[in-house]
């Protein structure tokens, strides 16, 4: 089964594919969106191997012509360099052509490729085709793109809809253990911020996503899909603070991955401290119950995410959380928690809390 999840944005609306096996179907999913014909597939070497040539030959059948440009793997290649390489080469390739990219690959892969269509021309039109269950279910959706600098993640980018999501749960059979944990740490913020049921869903089945049941992944791709189209289609660029909440978890979280300079954990294993953190600090607060942070606690640590961070110094997340748009003239703001499925964005809290709850994760 083939679902169509909108998201419904004033100007630039699109929608999200979701299915298993579908991969060789994208050409018909496009015909009429008026792209081009000139595809500039931005990945990297083992995820062609893996599905690019299944994707660029459907390409080629349908009449498209088909440039790969790969890059190395892992969040390094969010970098200005890789970005202005990736430029490069495309303005070298195009010449009488009537270019359109499309991001095939995780988060990183999405970020960067979404980032160079939105500056390429002062924009070309982009499909985001994620590979992984954590770009499939979150980072895919939405426009948000970017790179990263020393000083912090994701700190230069842009709000760049694509045209299309296609999102084939199939490929994830293809994934290691490590990164169907990755992915579910942002499912279980999608529950923990605005459905409970996802959440005991997630709670009674995670063994199945690690063996790949095609029903589960289905279900957990589309529900999460729709919670993040329905955030970001009524507040697309962040500035009514509903899409604020999904970055619960990720205000520590992203200090945490620059503080190990993004080989130490990868995201959702630092979106799963941050969690911690956020949940810790909404029992200070007395917002949330200690069974509740002990639920959640519970469950990530199920999945297989980590409880500490070890070898990364406090001293250096305060550091980098200070670089987040969040943090401005010594005000902070943090999405928290009531309760499971309900969230709650809270301004100027006490340095001392949140000192507190960090020194809580570190190990």
């Amino acid at each position: 089964m083939i679902s169509r999840i909108p998201v419904n944005l004033k100007d630039n609306p699109y929608s999200i594919i979701v299915g298993a096996e579908i991969l060789g179907e994208l050409p018909r999913f496009i015909r009429n969106l008026r792209l081009g014909k000139d595809v500039l597939i931005i990945s990297h070497p083992f995820i062609e191997r893996l599905h690019g040539v299944k994707l660029s030959s459907a390409l080629k059948k349908a009449g498209y012509t088909v440039k790969i440009l790969n890059v190395p793997e892992g969040e390094k290649s969010k970098s200005a360099a890789c970005a202005l390489r990736l430029l490069k080469q495309i303005s070298v390739y195009d010449v009488d052509k009537k270019v359109f990219i499309v991001a095939l690959g995780g988060g990183v892969i999405g970020d960067l490729a979404g980032f160079v269509a939105a500056i390429y021309k002062r924009g070309v039109p982009y499909i985001q085709v994620p590979t992984t269950l954590l770009a499939q279910i979150d980072s895919s959706i939405g426009g948000k793109t970017a790179i990263d600098l020393e000083t912090g993640k994701n700190l230069v980018g842009a709000f760049y809809q694509p045209s299309l999501v296609f999102t084939d749960t199939k490929v994830l059979k293809t994934l290691s253990q490590r990164q169907i944990r990755n992915g579910l740490a942002e499912a279980i913020k999608y529950g923990i911020i605005a459905d409970a049921k996802l959440f005991g869903f997630i709670e009674t089945n995670y063994n199945k996503f690690f063996k790949g049941e095609t029903n589960a992944l289905n279900f957990i791709v589309r529900r999460c899909a729709q919670i993040k189209a329905g955030i970001v289609s009524v507040d697309e660029k962040e500035t009514k603070a509903l899409r604020t909440v999904l970055n619960f978890g990720h205000t520590v979280g992203h200090a945490v991955e620059a503080a190990g300079r993004y080989d130490r954990c990868h995201h959702g294993e630092a979106v799963g401290i941050g969690m911690r953190v956020a949940a810790r600090i909404s029992v200070a607060l007395g917002l949330l119950a200690e069974s509740q942070e002990l639920r959640i606690n519970q469950l990530i640590t199920g999945v297989g995410l980590p409880e500490k961070i070890v070898g990364i110094r406090l001293a250096k997340i305060l550091d980098l959380m200070g670089h987040d748009k969040k943090f401005s003239a010594g005000h902070n703001r943090f999405v928290l928690i009531p309760k499971i499925g309900q969230v709650k964005v809270v301004d100027d809290i006490p340095s001392s809390i949140i000192i507190k709850a960090i020194q809580s994760f570190l190990g």
